[in-house]
C-alpha cells in the first residue's frame, strides 16, 4: 500500500510538507505538552489492561513522551519509535530503536509486535483505513492498539475565526485546519480495518493562551500547522490575522482576559483477532430460551396478539 504522492491531486496531506513541519519543530525546540499530556492518558488506560507486553511499536513517536514512559514499564523488552522526522527521532533516548517511517507506509513484518501505541500522528493519515489494517497486521495475535488522534471538535474556535476573518478581508477562504474523524466513525474505523472488540472513546482538553496568536505560534512548535494538499499557497495577510484575532478574544474570550483553544482527542482500541478471545454464538446455539430467563411464555412469530376493536377493552 504506497503513501499518496502529494503530485496527486486526491492525497489529502502533503507528506514531504508535513514532514518538515515537524522538522521544524524539532528543530526550533519542539512544543510537546499536548503530546505528553495524551501519551500519560495513553498509559493509563495501558495500567487497565491486565496484560504484559514485551515488544511495542510507537507510531509517530514526535518529541518521545510516549517511547520514554513505555521504554521503563516492567516486562517491556523493546519499544521501537517510528517517525517520519529524523529530527525528533535524535530527541529519543539512546536504548529505543528508532525508524524513519511515514504512517501511511509501515515498514514492519507482520506479527512482530505485542503493542502498538501512536499519540497524535493518526490524524494526519490521508488512509486512515489503510494505516489501521497495516497496524493489525503488525501485531501479533491477540496484540494490542491503543492510539490517540485529533478529533472533529479540534479548533473549532481557530477554525471560525479564520474563515469569517479571511472571507472579511480578502472576499474568499481557503482550509487553513484540517479535518478529522469524528468519534462516531472511529469504532467502525477499527472494526472494518479487521480489529477484534473495538472501542473509542474521546476526552475534551481545553488549553488557555493569552491570545489566538499564541496558539497559532504554539500549533507551528507542535509540528501541527496546515499541510492539507489543497492549502492556500498565500500567507495570511497581517490584517486577517489581527481580524481572527480580534474575533477570537471577542467570541471566546475568559474572565482572565485569555482565551480558550479546544482539542478533541479520540482514542482507539482494538485487539488484533485471536482464536483465544470471546467470539459471538452462533444462532440457534443457546442452551437456554430467553423466555425461561425473563419467566414469561414463548409465542411464535406467527402467534400474535388480536388488534383491539372498537368496544372491547383489554382486561
Amino acid at each position: 500500500m504506497p503513501p499518496h504522492d502529494p503530485a496527486e491531486p486526491t492525497a489529502l496531506f502533503d507528506r514531504r510538507v508535513w514532514r518538515q513541519h515537524r522538522e521544524r519543530a524539532a528543530r526550533q525546540g519542539c512544543t510537546d505538552f499536548l503530546h505528553a499530556e495524551v501519551a500519560t492518558r495513553i498509559i493509563d488506560r495501558l495500567d487497565g489492561v491486565k496484560r504484559q507486553f514485551r515488544t511495542v511499536l510507537d507510531l509517530g513517536s514526535h518529541s518521545g513522551a510516549l517511547s520514554r514512559a513505555l521504554a521503563g514499564r516492567p516486562g517491556i523488552e523493546r519499544v521501537v519509535a517510528a517517525e517520519p522526522a529524523i529530527g525528533f527521532l535524535r530527541l529519543m533516548p539512546a536504548r529505543v530503536p528508532r525508524v524513519v517511517a511515514d504512517p501511511e507506509l509501515l515498514p514492519f513484518r507482520d506479527a512482530g509486535f505485542d503493542l502498538a501505541v501512536s499519540a497524535l500522528a493518526l490524524h494526519w493519515v490521508g488512509d486512515l483505513p489503510g494505516t489501521l489494517i497495516q497496524l493489525r497486521r503488525a501485531l501479533v495475535p491477540d496484540g494490542l492498539l491503543l492510539a490517540a488522534m485529533l478529533g472533529g471538535a479540534t479548533l473549532c474556535e481557530l477554525r471560525t475565526v479564520l474563515i469569517e476573518a479571511e472571507l472579511a478581508e480578502t472576499g474568499g477562504a481557503g482550509p487553513r485546519v484540517s479535518p478529522t474523524a469524528e468519534l462516531a466513525d472511529a469504532a467502525s474505523l477499527l472494526q472494518r480495518a479487521g480489529f477484534a472488540m473495538p472501542v473509542a472513546d474521546a476526552d475534551p482538553i481545553a488549553v488557555a493562551y493569552p491570545d489566538a496568536l499564541a496558539l497559532m505560534r504554539d500549533l507551528r512548535a507542535m509540528g501541527e500547522t496546515n499541510a492539507l494538499s489543497a492549502r492556500s499557497r498565500t500567507p495570511l495577510r497581517r490584517a486577517t490575522l489581527a481580524r481572527a484575532a480580534q474575533l477570537y478574544a471577542e467570541r471566546f474570550g475568559r474572565p482572565d482576559g485569555r482565551v480558550t483553544a479546544s482539542f478533541e482527542v479520540l482514542f482507539l482500541t482494538g485487539w488484533a483477532p485471536a482464536a483465544s478471545q470471546p467470539q459471538p454464538l452462533r444462532p440457534g446455539s443457546a442452551q437456554r430460551r430467553l423466555a425461561d430467563a425473563l419467566g414469561t411464555v414463548e409465542k411464535s412469530a406467527g402467534d400474535r396478539a388480536a388488534p383491539l376493536r372498537p368496544g372491547r377493552n383489554s382486561d
